[in-house]
């Protein structure tokens, strides 16, 4: 295998060149660009100093010098365009959600196992180094039986009828771009709930525009979620266990700081960590690992990943959610 392994960028929006930027500053190699659009591709590729840029997903999938597609499309796109890649041989780095519904989710795990590829769901937070801490304290007992855990995901976000995040056939909304993250982070320490109810705000274009959970964990645990794209909140959560708890600063599931505070209040640790650029480097040196072992996630597995979808799919029959073409 390569020495560096090369980056395929699947579409120029704005979290693409995010990831590419810590790519980049994280010495790893961006083989190529792709766009619909060629002169998008090449302004893409000039910004970043890439050396191949195409005009078409199908080009980028069939670079040779390309070994991971990273796939940065609109939620409705990334069944198509990671099954693209994955028929080309490619391995799949796929922005959260995984996809739009678990029908289609359940399509891009079959696909790479039966290529035997490495697909993996870009939940950057999981792979950031406060949470692998934290990961380690709830399993190590530390902090006791785990109880509950908070965690909320409010921005005010455009609220122009015509951007994506406010379009239905887009798979706008809170849930999917903003929920997913206190839902992935629940599903992540308690397991894949036993039990669901949901509650959901709409807006005038019919999307979710705010969303709260209630959902009951193997054990009896209980986690709580609230997500809006039209209100700011301070974005922190909270892991309660029976001796103490964790709690995460703003903003929770971004590279940050927290502290286990016992059940006097007494702070009796803390951690810090200084993390260079928005954090998105590690979830692609967790992609390398795979394809170099040919392993699939301890961390986010795809079943994992699929379940989460399952998750979301109950959550929007709840509340009455169906994107166009469902």
């Amino acid at each position: 295998m390569k020495t560096k392994l090369g980056w395929g960028i699947l579409a120029t929006g704005w979290i693409a060149e995010l990831f590419t930027q810590d790519l980049i500053s994280a010495g790893l190699r961006v083989a190529a660009v792709g766009s619909r659009s060629l002169g998008k591709a090449k302004i893409f590729a000039e910004q970043f100093g890439i050396p191949n840029f195409h005009g078409s997903y199908e080009a980028l999938v069939a670079d040779p010098d390309v070994d991971i597609i990273y796939v940065a499309t609109p939620h409705p796109n990334h069944v198509e365009a990671s099954l693209l890649a994955l028929n080309a041989g490619k391995h799949v780095l796929v922005e959260k959600p995984f996809t739009l519904n678990s029908k289609e989710a359940r399509q891009v795990v079959d696909r790479a196992a039966e290529k035997k590829l490495v697909v993996l769901e870009a939940m950057w937070t999981r792979f950031l180094p406060h949470m692998l801490k934290i990961r380690q304290i709830v399993e190590s007992g530390a902090i006791g039986e785990v109880r509950s855990i908070s965690a909320e995901h409010r921005q005010y976000l455009p609220a122009d009828p015509k951007h994506r995040l406010n379009r239905l056939e887009l798979g706008g909304g809170a849930l999917l771009d903003l929920g997913i993250y206190p839902i992935s982070f629940a599903c992540d320490l308690l397991g894949i709930p036993t039990s669901i109810q949901a509650s959901a705000r709409f807006s005038s274009t019919g999307v979710d525009a705010e969303i709260a959970t209630v959902m009951q964990h193997q054990g009896g645990a209980i986690s709580t979620t609230v997500s809006a794209l039209d209100c700011a909140g301070p974005n922190v959560a909270v892991v309660y266990g029976s001796k103490a708890r964790i709690e995460i600063a703003s903003v929770w599931y971004m590279p940050t700081s927290f502290k286990i505070v016992d059940q006097n209040g007494v702070v009796i640790e803390e951690f810090v960590e200084e993390v260079p650029g928005r954090g998105m480097q590690f979830q692609a040196f967790e992609m390398e690992g795979l394809v170099r072992t040919g392993n699939n996630s301890s961390i986010l597995a795809p079943e994992q990943s699929l379940a989460i979808m399952e998750v979301l799919d109950m959550v929007r029959k709840q509340i009455g959610l169906a994107y166009p073409g469902e």
